[in-house]
């Protein structure tokens, strides 16, 4: 469980974030929304320590991560950023080192056998010895979420995983982590800018606005007048299909 306790984050004199406060079960899938500048790549970084929050908690199943030493807090909380740079490393060495914060003096039977279970999983198996600037965009974005996933983290952050990708790959991506959040049962916390992405994958909904939370809600507590408020354009949440979705442009407000 995460648990954020008014955290608040500036840089020098000027304030990003204040107050931050919210709680997500194991499971849990986050949408992190907001305009841009909101803070939302902020307080993720706040959130593994990248950068130290000037005030606030963060506590994983109720143990304060500013207590735990780096190499804890790295077997607890794994990190995908905007941008991953490929590089002359395969796939395959590219995942086993989301496994060292396990390792003492080099890979072990165990650290093998993870890396080439998760690869399975995520269908990078034929990729395993391909360089990773061999890949596609998607290709890439998979095997950084799979060295992300191979350490069994507690809270998986990431930050707009899903930019670069066309929308078969954005839609992959979200169903893999919502799939392996549920069955692993770790909370992930995933910075977007496509409300109907969010909305596909994820089951709690975050909105900062001027680096204040605006809301905080679930699914059935999303509508137009939280999106109208946040970003500042009229909108409305329809169901079609079953499925939540956002119009923007709507002058009428959904449920």
């Amino acid at each position: 469980m995460l648990e954020v306790e008014g955290l608040s984050f500036g840089y020098g004199s000027r304030p990003v974030l204040s107050n931050i406060t919210f709680s997500a079960e194991a499971g849990e899938c986050v949408a992190l929304l907001g305009n841009n500048g909101a803070g939302k790549s902020t307080l993720v970084t706040c959130l593994n320590r990248i950068r130290r929050p000037a005030a606030g908690k963060v506590l994983l199943d109720g143990r304060d991560t500013a207590l735990m030493g780096r190499l804890e807090l790295a077997r607890q909380a794994a990190y995908l950023p905007q941008k991953c740079e490929p590089g002359r490393t395969t796939v395959f060495d590219t995942v086993l080192l989301g496994r060292k914060p396990y390792m003492r003096w080099g890979a072990e039977r165990e650290d093998l056998e993870r890396c080439g279970e998760i690869l399975a999983q995520l269908g990078l198996e034929p990729l395993s010895l391909r360089y990773t600037d061999e890949l596609s965009g998607g290709e890439l974005q998979k095997a950084m979420l799979a060295r992300a996933l191979v350490g069994e983290p507690k809270l998986l952050l990431l930050d707009e995983p899903t930019s670069n990708l066309d929308p078969k790959n954005q839609y992959e991506m979200m169903g893999l982590v919502k799939k392996f959040a549920k069955e692993r049962r770790f909370t992930m916390l995933i910075v977007l800018h496509d409300l109907n992405l969010a909305l596909f994958g994820c089951s709690r909904f975050l909105f900062l606005k001027g680096g204040s939370v605006y809301r905080y809600c679930r699914l059935e507590e999303v509508n137009g007048e939280i999106i109208s408020g946040v970003y500042g354009v009229p909108a409305s949440v329809e169901t079609l299909n079953g499925r939540k979705i956002v119009m923007i442009g709507e002058d009428r407000n959904g449920s």
